[in-house]
């Protein structure tokens, strides 16, 4: 497929999927054929295909053969995919999202902020420093910013030398991406502390300090999640 049949893909996943947060189209109920909306985007059955294929990969729907494509319930959503996070927080304030995601990450990054500072080479102690002094040189640019912020929590995480816990990287990204596009707050009341809270687990995990380092990402999580709190 080429670049501009993918561009229209990802518009369509795009408006489709927030369709379907929205409530324009419920649990349960049936979407469109792949001929009506082939008709309503002005596209071919191949893309339609493709866009039903990446809802259902993350689980906003289903398909059932001779009968279609019906949304699934809300409980089944996968809630780690950044699309849907994202749709969910932009649309539909949900404190009980909001506390689910709050102790998913209460229960991992602690965890991995003690390990890395038990862990950590030199070498990925640079990794982090490079993403916090990108962070702190970049912190007025939101996508720069938020960018530098994940290469931050990645090099945090392969610090760990978890291999199983690296293959759930994806997913603890994918949260953290989520809840960092809606916390960036470049004002002198919010930056300052968010950068500073970086560098108190970076110092940490420098010194090999593990309580540090886990009251550190604690004390982040509970900044980020009152930022989200304030905001949706």
């Amino acid at each position: 497929m080429d670049k501009q049949a993918l561009s229209k893909t990802d518009r369509l996943i795009h408006e489709m999927g927030q369709q379907i947060i929205s409530g324009k189209y419920t649990p349960g109920s049936g979407l469109p054929s792949e001929v009506e909306l082939c008709e309503e985007f002005a596209t071919s059955r191949n893309i339609i295909r493709e866009v039903l294929r990446s809802l259902m990969a993350k689980r906003l729907i289903e398909i059932i053969r001779y009968r279609g494509a019906f949304v699934t319930p809300r409980n089944k959503w996968n809630y780690l995919d950044t699309d849907v996070l994202q749709w969910v927080l932009a649309r539909d304030y949900d404190p009980r999202l909001i506390a689910a995601m709050s102790e998913v990450r209460n229960l991992v990054e602690p965890t991995m902020a003690k390990w890395a500072a038990e862990r950590a080479t030199s070498s990925e102690l640079a990794v982090i420093e490079s993403a916090l002094n990108d962070m702190i040189a970049l912190h007025n640019d939101r996508d720069a910013f938020n960018e530098a912020d994940i290469r931050f929590h990645e090099a945090v995480l392969n610090a760990v030398h978890n291999p199983v816990l690296l293959q759930l990287g994806v997913a603890i990204s994918s949260l953290q991406r989520a809840v960092f596009e809606r916390t960036y707050m470049p004002d002198e009341g919010n930056m300052p502390r968010t950068l500073q809270e970086h560098r108190d687990l970076y110092d940490a995990i420098r010194h090999q300090d593990s309580e540090a380092a886990e009251q550190a990402a604690l004390n982040m999580i509970a900044s980020s999640t009152k930022r989200l709190k304030d905001i949706t």
